[in-house]
Parts: C-alpha cells; sequence; structure tokens
C-alpha cells in the first residue's frame, strides 16, 4: 500500500511537469511562427494579386491566425483580399471562361492558379461569421466590414458553374490539387451541396488518368513529365518534390473537410495514405526531400516548400488518425529539424525555396537566400501542425 500511494505521490507531481513541458515547447513554436509570419509581413505588402503564390502563402497564414488568434494575421489577409476585390480572375463573362492551358490572364477563371484564393476568402467568411471551427478557445469574433456574405459571392459563382458543368478535365497538373480540391470541400461545407464533392471526385479521376504513377502512388507533375517518356538524366523517374507536396497537403485539407460517410471517401483516404508512405520512404536522411524524389544528383541539395508540404501532410494524417504515429514520428521528427535548423535562418527567412518553376533542373542554384511567399506558406502550415501535436 505504502508503495501505491508513493506511486501516486510522484504521478501527481511529474504530471503536471509533463504539460508543463508540452506547453513550453508548443509557445515555442508559436513564437517561432511568429518571427517567421512577422519577417515576411514586414518586407512584402498585402497589396498584390490573388495568383496563385501569393494566394499559397495565405492559407499559411489563415492557418497561422486559427492557432493563435493573432489579429495582424488576420488584418494582413483581409487587405490582401480587399484588394483584391475578393474575386481571382475577374473576367465577368461565363462564355469566355478559360482553363485549359497556363494563363495568367482575366479570362482563366477555371483555372486552378487563380481559384486557391477562394480558400482564404471562404475561410474568412467564417471568421465573419463566428463559426470557424478550429478557432482557439476564447477567440473574439471579428466584426466583419461591411456585408459578409460579399467575401463569398464570386467564389460561389465560379464554384457552381465548374461543379455544375459537363467538363470533368479541369486539373491537369498536380498542383491543382492543392489549389482547387480544398475549394471543393469548403463549398461543400458552405453549402451542403454534394456535387461539389462528387466534381471533386470526377475531377481527380480525370487526374490521375494523365499523371498518376500507379507503381507508386506518387504524381507525376503533368503529362509531359510521365515516365519513359520524360526521365531524369540518369534514366529514372522524375517526380518534383514540390508537385508530390501539393498533393498530399491537398487531400490532407480535403480530408479535413470531407465528410466520413461520403460515398467516396475511403477512395481520398487509401490515395492520401498511399502517397504519404511513398513520400517518407524518400525522404533523404538529412530530413529533407530533393527536388527529384527518386533521383537525388538530378538537382542535388535541400528543397524547402516540397519539404514543408510534406511535414504538413504527414503531421496532419498522425494528428487526425489516419497514419500511424509509430511509424511517421522519425520521418516528422527528421523533417522538422531540417525546417527549423537549416530552411530558417536567424532574420526569420524561410530559405532554400526552389522558385517558381514545374520541374528539378540540374545546375539551379537553391540556397539560405532563395525564399518564396509559397515557401513561407508551406512552413507555417507545418508549424501550426506541429503545434497541434504536442498538443495532442
Amino acid at each position: 500500500m505504502k508503495k501505491i500511494l508513493i506511486s501516486l505521490l510522484l504521478l501527481s507531481v511529474l504530471m503536471p511537469l509533463t504539460a508543463d513541458t508540452h506547453t513550453k515547447k508548443a509557445r515555442k513554436v508559436i513564437a517561432l511562427i511568429d518571427q517567421v509570419n512577422t519577417y515576411w509581413q514586414s518586407n512584402h505588402p498585402a497589396e498584390v494579386r490573388s495568383f496563385w503564390d501569393n494566394a499559397a502563402y495565405h492559407t499559411g497564414n489563415m492557418e497561422a491566425y486559427f492557432l493563435t488568434g493573432e489579429p495582424r494575421y488576420l488584418d494582413y489577409s483581409l487587405r490582401w483580399a480587399e484588394h483584391n476585390q475578393w474575386m481571382g480572375a475577374t473576367e465577368p463573362d461565363p462564355s469566355k471562361w478559360l482553363y485549359k492551358n497556363y494563363g495568367e490572364s482575366q479570362q482563366h477563371v477555371l483555372f486552378g492558379d487563380w481559384q486557391i484564393c477562394f480558400q482564404t476568402y471562404i475561410d474568412l467568411y467564417w471568421v465573419a461569421m463566428g463559426k470557424y471551427v478550429p478557432a482557439p478557445k476564447g477567440m473574439k469574433r471579428v466584426p466583419p466590414h461591411g456585408d459578409p456574405a460579399k467575401r463569398i459571392r464570386r467564389a460561389k459563382e465560379v464554384m457552381e458553374y465548374e461543379a455544375y458543368s459537363a467538363a470533368h478535365d479541369y486539373w491537369w497538373w498536380a498542383d491543382a490539387l492543392y489549389m482547387v480540391m480544398p475549394v471543393m470541400t469548403k463549398m461543400y461545407r458552405l453549402t451542403g451541396d454534394e456535387r461539389y464533392l462528387d466534381k471533386l471526385y470526377e475531377n481527380l479521376c480525370y487526374c490521375d488518368s494523365i499523371m498518376l504513377d500507379t507503381e507508386t502512388g506518387l504524381y507525376f507533375r503533368d503529362g509531359k513529365y510521365v515516365y519513359p517518356k520524360h526521365k531524369t538524366e540518369a534514366g529514372k523517374k522524375d517526380f518534383w518534390a514540390r508537385g508530390d507536396g501539393w498533393v498530399l497537403a491537398g487531400l490532407a485539407k480535403v480530408l479535413q473537410d470531407m465528410p466520413r460517410e461520403y460515398k467516396h471517401h475511403q477512395f481520398f483516404v487509401d490515395k492520401y495514405v498511399r502517397l504519404a508512405r511513398a513520400v517518407a520512404g524518400l525522404q533523404q536522411k538529412e530530413g529533407y526531400w530533393t527536388r527529384s524524389m527518386m533521383d537525388p544528383q538530378q538537382a542535388p541539395g535541400p528543397e524547402t516548400s516540397g519539404t514543408a508540404f510534406f511535414t504538413y501532410g504527414m503531421l496532419w494524417g498522425v494528428n487526425n488518425g489516419y497514419l500511424p504515429r509509430k511509424e511517421f514520428k522519425p520521418v516528422i521528427r527528421r523533417a522538422w529539424r531540417y525546417l527549423t535548423k537549416t530552411a530558417l535562418q536567424p532574420s526569420g527567412k524561410v530559405g532554400y525555396v526552389q522558385p517558381i518553376g514545374e520541374k528539378a533542373i540540374p545546375g539551379q542554384v537553391v540556397d539560405a537566400n532563395s525564399e518564396a511567399n509559397f515557401g513561407v506558406g508551406a512552413f507555417l502550415l507545418a508549424a501550426c501542425e506541429y503545434v497541434r501535436a504536442i498538443e495532442h
């Protein structure tokens, strides 16, 4: 009996220490998030266009806001959205909307790179309505300026058109799976209309038919890079890290909002788990993924954007019970060490981000000064999910 009492006493002493240790660790990561985000926002204006690269940053910034409740983050995304009048591409006539080729014109309304902004606009709508579920306890509702409905008006117009159209070939490059898949599930959550989920499934099946490697579960960036039509210089399959990073992170976001009872839910779960395992098996011992995942010599050295999207995707899966903690914890630990000890610079800059592109380029220099908006967004996503892992 005496031994039991002593054990219980020790347990009562140690438990608060363990909880306190977790709290301190989480606070350190939150401080790191603030360092990174403050550095970015202090050096880059919010008033830039709503194209994919800026919009990808805001997906990370909004995650940081939902985690911390920091009003500066919210204000930055609101200024960006207001600057763009809550729109992507602005062409008003649906008969002129385009998507079948790359385009930065205002007519490319249905091109996914102009649709990722809707993720943040929808999130900001829920903020205005005081109904965003992942918000921290005690976060105060932020009164909207004007009519909250304006925040989602263009998103509803564009995405409803796409969801009810006959076409299913909207997504012909891997990046689109991060840009638009989560928009579809957010639209479902907004409207309750299952057609958004069905169109998501149809579009993804088309995408799979042209760029999914059935042998590995990995994605080629687009049809141009499918093996053996395209190979690395050493003759290997060429899977671009950021491309597969877009896909894994996009699937995590989809599963976050997709109801488990949806008829194709297991299809998405199986795809996500298989991709996560394929990605984990290609990690370098230093914690990062090289730009050409199966051929490190094609473009040697670390790359942060792909690594951060992978880290976020795997952390989310572990935190939400889709991926086994024991299997993925070592992979995540190595990746987090790389992100915080190598990619993150003392100033708060996130380095080693490959510039805008679509493949691993032999000889391209990527170093500590290589930064980009989408790389910061990916880092913030991973860091926020890491805090949730600590608190899990």
